[in-house]
């Protein structure tokens, strides 16, 4: 499908906001300014339906392989192959996306994405399904995200104007939040009444949503052809250098390489938690994702209507000590009540922090290193978690998942003080690169 991106002003991006000239909608345009595009609206609703299909195939699939193995280290392993790809993947699909034009390469993503639903739910279906079946197109999907979430990231600041570009980072994290606490709860029920295989075909069907607004969106910033390609190795290596020189993109990767192993491998051992800790079925699975999930979109909503009101280095340092600490405390909680409080304020400082991350680098990267930056961060991000579930899983078949997830939360807690302790240093070499780049 070759779908160009259509020219556009700024302007026609945000028409139609005139319906939320007046009241309650004049009160979320300015708590929310992203929502005053038209593109970003029709992004909105498409993004959040598929990524609701999203998280209920992430469930199902855990759910799945535990059932049938009865092994945390095998649900951690599957786990990571969907996003062991990012890892060697994601700089590839930077250039892809600096190169090529970014509505068109969502629009083959997600077909792609759609259609390896639909097989694995038919597998399932027909009782043929595997482990290594499930493991083999867990990792196609990884390689298809690998391209499709730099994508996504720097599409962004194509569908709205600049000065909405905080706010739509926020929500685009806000839906991934959002989809979380309804995915997992409807994954649940999906699960108990028609089977996971109901549940894959489900989420294949909620591709549709997206790839409709797609076509919908008129670009604010038309993309514009490189006029120059570079061989892609010297392409990324450019991308690279450009963000280890730069002392913030430095120190922010860095940081989420840590927390990208240590802090979120913890959600794929919420399988296990469930049914040995809490004895809970897959609707009590649901219950423990939605409560992270809806701390999360508690979070992300913090972050955009504080946009400019608390210090960026406060948001992620004092985000980050509140995930820690709140999950910390989930390990010790004998009641899964509790339980659900702890994660739901650990999802409040986890995504706080993330969000306002993000914001960050999208922020201060020059638009022609976008998608590569955008890949390495992500790489980083989602690249290092198959890293992290297979030590969690491999502590938990040892030690047990509460010390597992007890350690990863202590190592996240460190690594956050080690960055309040080189505060000044890092502010220094900021301002040194401003001066030197002029």
């Amino acid at each position: 499908m070759n779908a160009p991106a259509e020219e556009s002003t700024p302007a026609d991006s945000n028409q139609s906001s005139g319906e939320f000239s007046a009241g309650p909608g004049q009160k979320i345009i300015s708590a929310f300014p992203a929502f005053s595009s038209r593109n970003f609206r029709l992004y909105f609703v498409g993004q959040i339906v598929s990524m609701i299909g999203t998280w209920l195939q992430m469930v199902a699939q855990g759910w799945l392989v535990y059932d049938m193995t009865h092994s945390a280290f095998w649900t951690g392993a599957t786990a990571a192959a969907s996003s062991l790809p990012t890892l060697f993947l994601s700089l590839l699909g930077g250039v892809i996306v600096d190169r090529y034009d970014r509505k068109t390469i969502l629009l083959w993503t997600q077909s792609a994405s759609m259609l390896l639903a639909f097989v694995l739910g038919i597998f399932t279906l027909t009782g043929i399904v595997t482990v290594t079946i499930i493991m083999v197109l867990a990792f196609l999907l990884g390689c298809v995200a690998a391209v499709a979430t730099p994508a996504v990231q720097a599409f962004l600041s194509e569908m709205v104007d600049r000065d909405q570009l905080h706010s739509a980072v926020a929500l685009n994290a806000a839906i991934f939040n959002a989809s979380r606490v309804i995915g997992p709860a409807i994954a649940g029920l999906t699960i108990a009444w028609i089977g996971t295989g109901g549940a894959f075909i489900a989420n294949g069907l909620s591709y549709i949503a997206v790839i409709v607004a797609l076509l919908a969106i008129r670009s604010a910033v038309p993309w514009k052809k490189p006029q120059v390609h570079q061989p892609p190795l010297q392409s990324i290596r450019e991308g690279i250098v450009y963000t280890w020189e730069h002392p913030l993109l430095r120190t922010i990767i860095m940081f989420v390489s840590v927390i990208s192993i240590f802090g979120w491998s913890f959600m794929s051992m919420l399988p296990v938690v469930a049914r040995d800790t809490y004895k809970l079925g897959s609707d009590g699975m649901g219950y423990l994702y939605s409560a992270f999930g809806i701390g999360s979109l508690a979070g992300t909503v913090f972050v955009s209507m504080s946009s400019g009101k608390i210090r960026t280095s406060l948001m992620v340092v004092g985000g980050i000590a509140v995930f820690s600490l709140g999950l910390c405390a989930f390990t010790f909680a004998a009641d899964e009540r509790i339980a659900l409080v702890f994660l739901f304020i650990a999802g409040v400082g986890m995504l706080s922090a993330f969000a306002t991350m993000t914001a960050t680098v999208q922020r201060l990267v020059e638009d022609r290193y976008r998608g590569r930056v955008m890949s390495i961060y992500l790489m980083v991000l989602m690249g290092f978690m198959p890293l992290g579930n297979l030590q969690v899983g491999f502590l938990s078949e040892h030690f047990g998942t509460a010390v597992a997830i007890r350690i990863g939360s202590i190592v996240v807690l460190v690594a956050t003080l080690f960055l309040i302790a080189y505060s000044k240093e890092i502010e220094k070499g900021w301002k040194e690169y401003k001066v030197s780049s002029k």
